[in-house]
């Protein structure tokens, strides 16, 4: 547990799998509470490797029937695909505020790398379940058993990590033009060089005037490979979590010693 003992920050990021909920799947009800709870005393955002869709069923669904208002939404940042993209709620609805789309040949490059690689190495699933590769537009993502591979599934799959990393340095070393990053459970992300959550916290900063050491950042891959590390090199407070239940004893704490 990590006693929080400086000032109450203006803005909580978080990661979205395995910080909010478990790889896939929809925000818990005790998590949405403790959501509902952060958000009347700061900005909140989530950034992580999904895309918008998977941010509306992860984490709006459960924010809705948690019975949050239009003016708790008003202060809730979305920015899907690893910061690539960066959403605001105002006047009722959802606005796209930027979108870092990667070009065709990015994506073709990207998408024949990850499939030469995979085979290679003897990662590409025989039976997998659904998409293995996925164009999320200013991303793209491997899932190494299918993007609707079930929990448990996947976290069998690499519980060391080591199968991803083997993969995510050779596709890296494919595409030295593009950035390659350890993503979830199973899945290694593709965006733009330099175009990452360091990236989205940076566009957050600008975007609401609350500068780098007023914000607090919670993931559950903060090591040196993994997707969560932009934000700790950028000087952002971190915290590592092992799971969303970690996460709600971690926000609790924070919200009873403010």
């Amino acid at each position: 547990m990590i006693v929080h003992d400086v000032a109450f920050p203006t803005l909580v990021a978080f990661d979205l799998d395995d910080t909010l909920a478990p790889s896939k799947s929809r925000v818990p009800q005790q998590m949405a509470q403790v959501l509902r709870r952060l958000l009347d005393r700061a900005q909140v955002a989530v950034i992580s490797g999904g895309n918008l869709e998977q941010f509306q069923k992860q984490v709006l669904a459960a924010l809705g029937d948690a019975g949050v208002t239009d003016a708790e939404l008003d202060r809730l940042h979305l920015l899907p695909t690893c910061g690539t993209r960066y959403h605001r709620h105002r006047d009722h609805a959802w606005h796209e505020v930027y979108a870092q789309d990667l070009t065709a040949d990015e994506k073709r490059a990207a998408t024949h790398a990850l499939t030469d690689e995979a085979k290679r190495l003897e990662l590409w699933p025989a039976s997998p379940w659904g998409e293995v590769i996925e164009d999320r537009g200013s991303q793209i993502t491997f899932s190494a058993l299918g993007q609707q591979a079930p929990v448990e599934a996947k976290q069998q799959w690499d519980p060391t990590g080591e199968r991803k990393d083997a993969l995510r340095r050779a596709v890296q070393q494919r595409l030295p033009d593009l950035e390659v990053r350890a993503g979830g459970t199973t899945s290694v992300d593709i965006t733009r060089r330099g175009i990452d959550k360091a990236y989205g916290i940076k566009q957050l900063r600008d975007a609401t005037g609350i500068g780098l050491d007023q914000m607090l950042f919670y993931g559950d891959k903060l090591h040196e490979d993994g997707n969560d590390y932009p934000v700790k090199t950028l000087g952002v407070r971190c915290i590592e979590v092992t799971g969303w239940p970690d996460t709600v004893a971690e926000l609790e704490t924070l919200l009873d010693q403010a």
